[in-house]
């Protein structure tokens, strides 16, 4: 399983979001670069980045600092947030970008899905957030009546290879991941699953890790402590 440690960017900086509010946004770190280093370090070979100031706007606000972390660390660059078009996703493409990640336009633009899959083919990765089990979009701002399996199968049918699955009541909370529903999308569909959400320490990582998942992304557990990012890449081996 692939540990991915994360960095989101609101004006420039590494922040934390509680459920995805954005009134409750909190820097966590002075330099994307710089804690990026520090995941270097650690052993860590990805890292996941999410633009926040990109996913309200719905247009690449951030994409500096995406290009220079992946340029200078020679970390692999996992990208969400304001990638709306097939010029986005060539640019990042180009770039240094090793994956960008499809939010909203799973719902809203799934034509937009199946063109970048048939053009970048295993580029493309997938985001379905859920909140009690409905997919939402727009930086989660936005609820649907899709179930999230549902949406994954679809995913999946327009040659999705790479989903990242949300439970945003988890997210920032540091409550553990939802290992019930991270299973059941996991076993609806043959695509390549990451948790995001929830994870707290090694012994979710471990859960996690039982549930034969492809990754798992580790935020506010890395920046408080409770999750030793080398301990979580080592057991993960």
């Amino acid at each position: 399983m692939i540990i991915f440690p994360a960095i989101d960017i609101i004006g420039g900086k590494p922040v934390r979001l509680y459920k995805g509010d954005f009134s409750t946004v909190k820097q966590v770190a002075s330099d994307a670069l710089e804690t990026a280093e520090g995941f270097v370090k650690a052993g860590a070979e990805w890292v996941h980045m999410v633009d926040l100031d990109g996913s309200v706007q719905k247009k690449r606000v951030n994409s500096e600092i995406f290009i220079s972390v992946a340029s200078k660390t020679g970390l692999k660059v996992e990208l969400g947030g304001g990638i709306r078009t097939m010029e986005d996703i060539s640019f990042y493409a180009e770039n240094g970008i090793s994956r960008v990640i499809l939010g909203s336009a799973a719902l809203k633009n799934p034509a937009l899905v199946k063109e970048a899959v048939r053009e970048f083919g295993d580029f493309i990765a997938v985001g379905i957030d859920a909140k009690d089990g409905y997919a939402a979009s727009e930086g989660w701002t936005e609820s649907s009546d899709i179930y999230f399996t549902d949406l994954a199968k679809r995913m999946e049918q327009a040659g999705v290879k790479t989903i990242i699955f949300t439970d945003i009541s988890k997210d920032g909370t540091l409550s553990g991941p939802n290992l019930e529903q991270l299973a059941e999308i996991n076993s609806a569909v043959s695509c390549n699953i990451t948790a995001s959400g929830g994870i707290t320490d090694l012994g979710d990582i471990l859960a996690l890790r039982g549930e034969n998942l492809y990754g798992a992304i580790c935020g506010k557990s890395i920046y408080n402590g409770s999750l030793m990012l080398r301990d979580a890449i080592e057991v993960c081996k």
